[in-house]
Parts: structure tokens; sequence; C-alpha cells
């Protein structure tokens, strides 16, 4: 028989289930798996989140995922063209046939890949500029504080304390931090802001020079000090930073970024600081040097002071000529006074020539004809300001005449607006009061009925009565009456008066203290609730 009229009774599958078939054998089969390959088509994480990509190498691909938890969580992010060793699970997607690997873990495959993620992220970061001498800055001379972002628990710390304290000691802060693993890399970034986020003359004081130090290491050991995360924190940094990550042979991207890389973390410290003793040593020397140069400075001002006394020529010699003026200048004084009395006399006979009656009575009479035309031109102009003003002021009158006739109009029509407004008002108020009356009737009377079917007055009608003491408190058992008491029966119709049967032996709480029981034995009364005199009983 031909191939298809064997399968004529095959069972049928739909593709849904042929789909879900099929991933249920693949995930059985293959569970978790470690596949080596290239890194293609990665173009960052999609806008949910999650990586979609594929591994390839000479002859194959297979597809890959990375969900959007797992990549936050992941040390090494996915990079186009990086060769890498992942670890997950085979699955298929349904929706277009094809399986792939739902990766968990991701690592690069051996030194190779880290080296040369390593030259393309330095390659990257060094054509933004971040690695520019021009960026980088100079270490402070003599800092008071040193911040230090390392591992508390260490041997750099020590290290760096130590040499601190022989060469020059200062005070120093230190940012613990894990300086491996998950986590480390945002850790230091987040100490190298932190320094910086510290305010001048704060209660913690902010240090003038950075150490970020870390011992020796394999490449992943020191991997961490080649994130972007660090390298950038450590280019935005304000504060001088000394970098000290590994031996002198291990080489990070903080390095090129630092204002200065140090060896090792004991060589970050005698960058840092200088030698106490040679200071010391050095202030000597100047000292020394500045008080010689005084000195012959001192001899040479001497010396330039008693040659320039031997140059100047004697006192009698510089005064001779103005003693010869002086005396020549006060043998011509007497004449010149009396020349000068005869010039002041000749300009007073001149002034005094020229003050006469006629000038006077000249001036006097110029004066009043100025007087006079001033005078006239004033009233003329007084005159027509008159007018004028006369003139506006009528027409100010005329306006302010229609004016008026024209307010009291809007104010006639104004009252009359609001006489009728008052009027529709007073109707509605009316008719509002006449409805709220109602409904306070209709309310007084509802309550009345409440009050009525509440009331224990209804009881009493029904044959009941109220028993109430001399004092007027309802009366709720029989044993708190003694014999002879007086009491008060209330009924519906009225109240009578009534005095309790006199037989009756007296209540418990009466007897006499020789028939009381011992005290062990005695129960407590139970306490009388007193209800108010205006409320009686239902019951």
């Amino acid at each position: 028989m031909p191939p298809a009229e064997q399968l004529l009774n095959a069972p049928e599958f739909t593709v849904s289930e042929l789909s879900l078939s099929l991933k249920r054998t693949v995930e059985d089969a293959y569970g978790h798996v470690r596949v080596r390959g290239e890194i293609s088509g990665f173009r960052g994480p999609h806008s949910s989140g999650h990586c979609y990509f594929a591994l390839k190498d000479e002859s194959a691909k297979i597809e890959a995922v990375i969900w959007k938890g797992v990549h936050g969580r992941m040390r090494f992010k996915p990079q186009e063209g990086l060769e890498v060793i992942a670890t997950g699970k085979l699955t298929t997607y349904p929706g277009s046939s094809k399986y792939q690997i739902v990766i968990e873990a991701l690592e690069p495959a051996g030194i190779g890949a880290l080296m040369a993620l390593m030259e393309e992220r330095k390659k990257k970061l060094a054509a933004e500029g971040l690695f520019d001498e021009a960026r980088k800055q100079l270490l402070p001379w003599l800092p008071e504080v040193i911040g230090v972002v390392t591992s508390p628990t260490g041997a750099v710390i020590r290290d760096i304390l130590h040499r601190l304290e022989d060469r020059f000691p200062r005070r120093v802060l230190v940012w613990p931090v894990k300086v491996q693993g998950d986590g480390s890399a945002e850790q230091v970034a987040a100490a190298i802001r932190g320094f910086n986020a510290l305010s001048e003359g704060g209660r913690i004081p902010r240090p003038d020079v950075l150490i970020v130090a870390r011992g020796g290491g394999s490449l992943e050991d020191l991997w961490s000090f080649n994130e972007e995360i660090v390298v950038r924190a450590a280019a935005d940094s304000m504060i001088p930073l000394i970098s000290a990550v590994g031996h002198e042979t291990d080489i990070t991207l903080i390095d090129f970024v630092a204002d200065k890389r140090a060896p090792t973390p004991t060589a970050a410290a005698e960058m840092a600081v200088p030698v106490r003793s040679d200071l010391f040593v050095e202030v000597a020397n100047l000292a020394r040097r500045t008080r010689a140069c005084w000195q012959r400075g001192h001899e040479n001002r001497r010396n330039e002071l008693r040659a320039a006394a031997r140059a100047l020529p004697a006192a009698g010699d510089l005064l001779a000529i103005p003693r010869q003026r002086l005396d020549s200048a006060g043998a011509s004084l007497p004449r010149c006074l009396k020349a000068n009395t005869h010039a002041h006399f000749r300009r007073f006979t001149a002034a005094s020539s020229k003050l006469t009656l006629r000038v006077l009575h000249g001036q006097i009479s110029q004066a009043d004809h100025r007087l006079t035309v001033c005078g006239e031109r004033l009233g003329l102009s007084a005159r027509s300001l008159l007018r004028q003003r006369r003139d506006r002021f009528a027409g100010l009158e005329v306006r302010l005449r229609a004016s008026k006739l024209s307010n009291a109009q809007a104010q006639r029509n104004a009252i009359a607006r609001q006489r009728e407004r008052t009027h529709r008002l007073a109707e509605r108020a009316g008719r509002a009061l006449v409805t709220l009356l109602h409904r306070l009737d209709a309310r007084v009377e509802n309550s009345g009925k409440l009050l009525s079917a509440l009331s224990y007055r209804s009881v009493l009608a029904r044959g009941f009565a109220l028993v109430r003491d001399e004092a007027g408190h309802p009366v709720h058992a029989a044993e708190s009456i003694g014999p002879g008491t007086r009491v008060e029966i209330e009924f519906a119709d009225g109240r009578v008066g009534a005095t309790a049967d006199a037989d009756r032996p007296p209540p418990a709480a009466k007897r006499a203290p020789s028939q009381a029981k011992p005290a062990a034995e005695t129960k407590p009364a139970p306490k009388r609730v007193v209800k108010p005199v205006d409320q009686g009983s239902l019951f």
C-alpha cells in the first residue's frame, strides 16, 4: 500500500498539540546545558527588558533569550561578537516553530574573550575622551583628609595606613566595598560618587584625594574595575583620584581614567603624601638660606647708605643759595607793598567814580519800566486764563448735568429691578417657610408617635404597674424592699402609695452580724443598676 494509505488510521494532531508535544520532548531530553558560541544579532535589551539574540559557531546557530530578571543579575552582560559560554535550558517557541535556549548564566569563553572585551571597551571609552590627559587633575601636595575605597578586611588598607603613618600621618576615611564578585562594581562606583557628594565643612569632611585600591589577582578577579560604571564614576570625580589596583603588571581600565596610577597600594600612599622628615630638613635649609639672604641684604643696604652719605654735599653748601634768595626778597618787600597799595587805590577810585546819583536814577527808571510792562502782561494773562477756566467750567457743568440725569435714570432702573427681585424673593421665602413648617409639623408628629410607641406608659396601659421607692427610683426585685418600706405604684391612670408587708423576713443584706456567713463563704452582692427616673422597665 502507498504510505499515504497506510497512515489513514493514524491519530490526528492539531498544530498546538504537536507543538506542545515537541516542547515536552525537547525539554525532557535536554535539561540544563552549557553551550559555547559567539553572540550574534544582539542589539541591546528589548523595550520589555528581555534580550533576544543568537549563538553561532562555524556551521550552526541557535536562538537565545535572557529574561529581564536574569539579565539584571548577570555579572557579564552580552555584547555583539563576544564568545561566551551560556548555561540554560532548551525549549521551543511554538509561535515560529523553532527551538531556543533560555540562558540563566553567561560567562566569557576564556581569558582571550575577556581581553577582547576589555580592548573593545577601552576603545569605546577612549573615543569618548575619558582617557585624555587634559581631564586629569593635579594631586594636592599635602592633603588634610584621604579617602580610601577598598575592602576593610584585606591587607591593602593596612599597608596604606602603615605607609601613611611612616611618611606623614593624615586623617583617613575608609569606604568599605566589595572588590570582587557580584555587585562589587556598583559598590565601588557608589563609593566614589559618595565621597564626591560630601559637602565642604560638613560633619563628615570631604577628602582632598581618593585612593581606589585592591590587591593583586587574576583578570577575572580584577574585572570589577574594568566595568563601565566604575570607569565613568572615576571620570566624573571632582576629587583627584589615584588608582592602585593589582600589582604593577596588572592593567585595568580605571588606571587610564584615574588622575594618577600607582603600581601598588603602598605606592599610592607614597604618592598621596610627602615624607615628613624630608620636609623638616627642607624647611630648615630654607630657613638657613633665608636668614643668610637677609643678612647679606642688610649689609648691602648699610654699605649703600654709607656711600650715599659720603657723596652728599654739606648742609651749608645746600642752604647758601636759598638763604641768598631770602635776603633779596626781604629787601624788596617794602617797595612791593607800596606799589600794591597804589594799584588797589587806583582800582577803588575808578569804581567809585561810576557810582553817581545819575546812574542810580537811570537804573531805577529802567527797573520801573520793566515792572510796569510785566504788570500789564500779568493782567492780560490773568484775564485770558480766567476766560479759559470759565469756558471750561461751563462745559463741565453741561456734561455734569447730563451725566447726573443719566445716572439718576440708571439708579431708578436699578432700584426698580431690585424691588422686583425683592418681591420675588419674598414670595419664594414665604412658600419655603410654609413648606418648612409643614415638614417640621410632620417631624414633630412622627416623633410623638415614636415616643408614644417607646414610652413605658403604653406598657402600663396593658395592665402592668411601675413600683418606685421613696427616692423615686424604679424597684426591680422584691428583696430590695424591706418591711414597712414606703413605695409608690404607678398605673396607667395615676399613682398610689403603699407600704411593704411587715411580716416578711428582712432581706439577706440586712441580717444581724451574728447570723452572717464567714467572709470566705459570702458571695458579693450583685451591683444595683440605677436607671434614670424618667425611664421605666418594660418587663
